[in-house]
């Protein structure tokens, strides 16, 4: 790989504002020179905002961009294979939004692509690489709850606004576009996490269900699951209950205590043993992909090796499916 990793962004919308976007020029060794977004207009504004080089309107002429050396796909996951795999047959790196695309069959096509061009896959699954999913993995590992005997997972909180509108819904309930309705765009993460923390899940099952009728996709599931190392799991989520019954909570259960954490509210991690009550702050960088980003240039530069890839991220997608469908 060339000394320096120049960037090029496949749909520059919401998520690539501040989570990501910046986090490719505050990177050492790392640039971004080009964005595209299908609207041209809102290409070229991002560009200008963000001090970005070049910009387009169309995908095939940022692939092709003789100064794009890595591609960051951060489109809905119904066209993450086509760009990624056009990137990575074009001879550039990849690194991929969650979930990593909108089917399991899909992920297996990417993959297959990376390995037979010989060109890296990476995927968005950040919380592998932040200070607190970090702390909560080395709590487990150095045996400070004894041995993990079971996690239980509960995220629950009401529809948003674009989630109930019906003439107009989001593609995060479109199970065209998104693979299935919000539990892939947010249980994704937190299955990702659990495979990062205890290894592939082995067994699972699961039952899903639409119970407010706002969209089509599932809303509201129940599932459990075995760990490679024995660890059993159970998950709640809905995403359409009452402000009253919010939660987003991921408990690991050990058999000398256990630790409470959340996923997206990013409070304190609680450490509850015989004698003992702990709190350990959670402290995200300014851009939270920023540790993840840094951890693929790292490796592109054959400094480190990435922590979330297409093999790793697409067996959560397979797990999730095996639980909706």
């Amino acid at each position: 790989m060339t000394e320096k990793i120049k960037w090029g962004i496949i749909g520059c919308g919401n998520v690539t504002e501040f989570k990501s976007g910046p986090a490719f020029n505050k990177v050492e060794s790392s640039e971004l020179v080009a964005v595209m977004r299908r609207n041209a207009k809102l290409a070229e504004d991002y560009a200008h905002r963000h001090k970005v080089p070049k910009w387009y309107s169309d995908a095939d002429e940022l692939i092709n961009d003789k100064d794009v050396n890595a591609v960051y796909v951060a489109t809905p996951p119904s066209s993450h294979a086509l760009y990624a795999i056009k990137a990575m047959k074009a001879g550039k790196p990849v690194y991929v939004e969650k979930p990593m695309a909108a089917s399991y069959e899909q992920c297996q096509e990417m993959n297959a692509v990376s390995k037979g061009t010989g060109v890296p896959l990476f995927v968005a699954y950040y919380r592998r690489t932040l200070p607190g999913f970090r702390k909560v993995k080395t709590l487990v590992e150095d045996g400070t709850i004894g041995k993990p005997l079971m996690v239980n997972i509960m995220l629950l909180r009401p529809p948003n606004a674009a989630e109930a509108d019906q003439d107009n819904p989001a593609w995060r309930v479109q199970p065209e576009i998104a693979g299935g309705g919000v539990f892939f765009d947010l249980a994704s993460h937190q299955l990702d996490f659990l495979d990062f923390l205890f290894g592939p899940i082995q067994k699972v099952s699961g039952t899903a269900k639409n119970f407010g009728g706002l969209y089509k996709a599932e809303d509201t599931v129940v599932a459990q699951m075995e760990f490679e190392n024995g660890v059993l799991g159970s998950g709640t989520w809905s995403f359409v209950t009452d402000h009253a019954s919010t939660r987003d909570v991921i408990e690991i259960i050990g058999t000398k205590g256990r630790i409470e954490f959340s996923t997206y509210g990013h409070e304190p991690i609680l450490l509850f043993k015989e004698r003992d009550f702990l709190e350990f702050p959670y402290i995200n960088p300014e851009n939270i992909q920023y540790n993840l980003i840094s951890n693929v240039v790292k490796t592109l530069r054959g400094e480190e090796t990435c922590v979330s890839t297409g093999e790793t991220a697409a067996r959560t997608n397979q797990v999730m499916e095996r639980i909706v469908y």
